[in-house]
């Protein structure tokens, strides 16, 4: 399966028309956009919600016409806790409400001495983990010169 961006009206969304396999699960399709370093979400066509993640039906209205897009995957940290596992870098866990309307939970790597606070802006960086791309997060600073989404 593979998509084609356009433009939509949806505040600079780009829409994914999905080619080759219409009947996809919303995870496999989730995880095909994974795959290709790209964030995927959905949006409803009935009441325009941002829905993540993926689903069958708006989890707001109900409605079954949902349409993929792509985020630009930066966001604003909702909640965050800090971990310090005995013998490896200190991480956070992480709420971030995107910049597209929808709120996931992902990991920040290498915090540091400086915590993460609420109101910190990130971007989703893709990060391979047992053979599969999850979606992890960096401070914007730190993602200025690449590797993010």
């Amino acid at each position: 399966m593979y998509a084609n961006c356009s433009h939509s009206q949806h505040g600079g969304d780009h829409r994914m028309t999905l080619v080759d396999e219409p009947e996809a699960s919303p995870d496999a399709t989730y995880r095909s956009l994974l795959d290709r370093r790209v964030l995927g979400y959905q949006r409803c066509e009935a009441c325009s919600r941002a829905v993540f993640p993926p689903r069958w039906r708006c989890p707001h209205c109900h409605a079954a016409a949902l349409s993929w897009h792509h985020s630009d995957g930066r966001g604003e940290v909702y909640s965050a806790t800090q971990l310090h596992p005995r013998d490896e870098s200190a991480y956070a866990v992480v709420l971030v409400d995107l910049d597209e309307g929808f709120r996931m939970m992902s990991r920040l790597d290498d915090v540091g001495a400086e915590p993460v606070a609420i109101g910190d802006r990130v971007r989703v960086t893709f990060v391979e983990v047992v053979d599969q791309v999850q979606p992890f997060l960096a401070r914007e600073s730190a993602t200025s010169s690449g590797g993010g989404a």
